[in-house]
């Protein structure tokens, strides 16, 4: 009787548990189904982009993309990118589960390509390849960083690039987009980032802070009339502009100008708003049919009142940017309550497709950049939420250099699967079968999400260059590193050998020709990259980018080969005399 009690009351407690196990694992998934973007609260690995570093006005830039944990994620997801002989990567599971989630296209809304001119510039002939592809993946505008790659005239000569386009190209480039049904919207900075501008000895004078060519004094009178200058010369240029993005993002040192004293944050907002709106009213009253926009990072910590006081909601409309795979639902919430508190009336949100995930990036890790676009993609079904805000669409930033004084990110063609994976998934609202199949039909080569590559010979400009600089990011630093570690060549050439110019030519003769070899292999490599560069970018951005990425392992290559062979002709003579 007894044991007959037990085994019920053990029957009654398994089942109790399962009962409750269910119950629980139900609750978590309602929970996921259903939460509501204010209730989103994922930590933001890049909380200084989103700018939530303490000190006023002190946020992170879209020159510090990265966090020291993201940038080292990063870089090791880049080193263990499969080599063919490798076992893949694998994506997270949560990318795994999002990417052919069917949910939220945004096919009513703007997709811009973001082109930033400030590094390595494409010549007009790739743009004409480049343009008809922008529109067949689903782009309907180009946003046009020009920085020093416009035709600046008169006394603003000196800003030009010695490659910057011509008035005649840039009438070119308006042709070609119109053709392929692109609008083109011009970007000026207009407050920060005007390295291009302050670097010069003539505007020395207008920085804000002495040391720093980063951003302009808004205090001194010249400045606004600089801006003024910079903005009609580009707008002479392009008078059919529906669109004018006036920058204004990452305002370094903004009121540290030498010798004031300590302004608190309310006037430094202060300050920001009275230059911005001054600049907004220029644009506005000389271009009335042209729509604003500005990048929203220095309004983040803006009081609801002095936002509205300043006027800016009636000239621009803030452009939300923030570039991490896993977004910071809570706080883009709290901005964009706040933009519709204070009164804006159109909003829009910035991704990247490439340059967002390492300074010197030479290899696009696409997965992380279709994360980004997947939250985005979540932000963007929950703006009923913000009924007074309307969404005008979303722009695909493609940063080519953090800042002006920065090293080069990958090169545009490089990014172009990125681009074509992000845009596709815009438009279908995730990166389905459907989505999959058209980026294969447009570039001629297979996407494979979990091994970062475009896999085949690719039909889209720039191609042959995305797979030359792939060989080079992945098998050129082991190549080099594997001849330096080849025993006999330690053992018998070491820098003291090289030094006084002698050895053993029975010893040298047994790493020599793997060494030759070595830089035949890649002196043919580089020879075959140069020249596909040279269809497609100006002769300094090759030597940029041969410098950055390759010329150190080539020289010390032709330097041990050189060596070698004059060791060699010394038939083991004793050391020489001369160092």
């Amino acid at each position: 009787m007894l044991k007959e009690k037990a085994l019920r009351l053990f029957v009654f407690c398994f089942c109790l548990w399962i009962a409750v196990r269910f119950f629980l694992h139900e609750s978590d998934g309602t929970k996921n189904v259903e939460r509501a973007l204010p209730q989103q609260n994922s930590q933001d690995e890049k909380s200084g982009v989103n700018g939530q570093k303490s000190g006023a006005f002190d946020w992170a830039p879209h020159g510090e993309k990265d966090s020291a944990n993201l940038k080292a994620k990063l870089k090791a997801e880049v080193e263990e990118m499969p080599k063919q002989s490798r076992s893949h990567t694998q994506l997270p599971s949560e990318l795994k589960r999002s990417t052919d989630d069917p949910q939220r296209p945004i096919k009513d809304l703007q997709r811009i390509v973001h082109l930033d001119l400030k590094g390595a510039a494409p010549k007009v002939e790739y743009l004409e390849q480049i343009f008809p592809l922008f529109s067949s993946l689903g782009a309907s505008a180009v946003l046009m960083e020009y920085e020093d790659m416009f035709p600046y005239d008169g006394n603003l000569t000196l800003l030009r690039s010695s490659f910057a386009y011509s008035v005649k190209d840039i009438m070119e480039i308006k042709r070609l987009a119109t053709i392929s049904n692109l609008e083109i919207i011009p970007l000026v900075q207009t407050f920060g980032h005007l390295e291009f501008v302050l670097k010069h000895d003539k505007y020395f004078d207008l920085r804000e802070v002495a040391e720093f060519p980063n951003s302009l004094n808004p205090r001194i009178p010249g400045s606004l009339a600089l801006l003024k200058d910079m903005l009609a010369q580009v707008m002479k240029l392009h008078p059919e502009a529906k669109h004018f993005h006036i920058g204004c993002d990452e305002v370094y040192g903004l009121g540290k100008v030498q010798g004031s004293n300590t302004i608190s944050q309310e006037k430094l907002g202060q300050l920001y708003l009275s230059h911005v709106t001054a600049v907004g009213m220029f644009m506005t009253k000389t271009w009335p049919s042209v729509k604003l926009l500005i990048w929203d990072d220095m309004l983040r910590k803006i009081s609801v009142n002095a936002l509205k006081e300043s006027g800016l909601p009636k000239l621009a409309a803030p452009v939300v940017w923030t570039y991490l795979p896993k977004l910071d639902f809570k706080a883009i919430s709290g901005w964009l309550s706040k933009y519709q508190e204070t009164g804006f009336k159109h909003v829009w949100f910035a991704s990247a497709f490439k340059g967002a995930s390492g300074t010197d990036q030479m290899w696009t890790p696409f997965g992380i950049h279709l994360q980004n676009h997947l939250s985005w993609l979540d932000i963007v079904g929950h703006m009923s939420s913000y009924p007074d805000l309307t969404l005008e669409g979303l722009i695909l930033t493609g940063w080519q250099r953090y800042e002006h004084f920065s090293a080069l990110c990958e090169l545009l063609p490089v990014g172009i699967p990125s681009l074509a994976v992000c845009l596709q998934t815009l438009k279908h609202g995730s990166f389905n079968d459907k989505a999959k199949a058209e980026v294969h039909h447009i570039l001629g080569c297979e996407v494979q999400l979990d091994k970062e590559l475009c896999y085949g010979s690719g039909a889209f400009a720039g191609a042959e260059l995305y797979h030359l600089v792939r060989h080079i990011h992945i098998h050129f630093k082991s190549s080099v590193d594997n001849v330096l570690q080849d025993g006999y060549l330690r053992g018998t050439f070491t820098r003291y050998h090289r030094k006084y110019s002698f050895g053993n030519p029975r010893n040298l003769g047994l790493f020599q020709p793997k060494l030759i070899r070595t830089l035949k292999e890649w002196e043919d490599v580089m020879k075959n990259l140069h020249s596909k560069m040279e269809a497609i970018f100006f002769p300094d951005t090759i030597e940029e980018w041969m410098e950055e990425n390759v010329n150190q392992h080539m020289d010390l290559l032709r330097n041990m080969v050189q060596d070698v062979q004059s060791i060699s002709q010394r038939k083991g003579r004793p050391k020489s005399q001369k160092a």
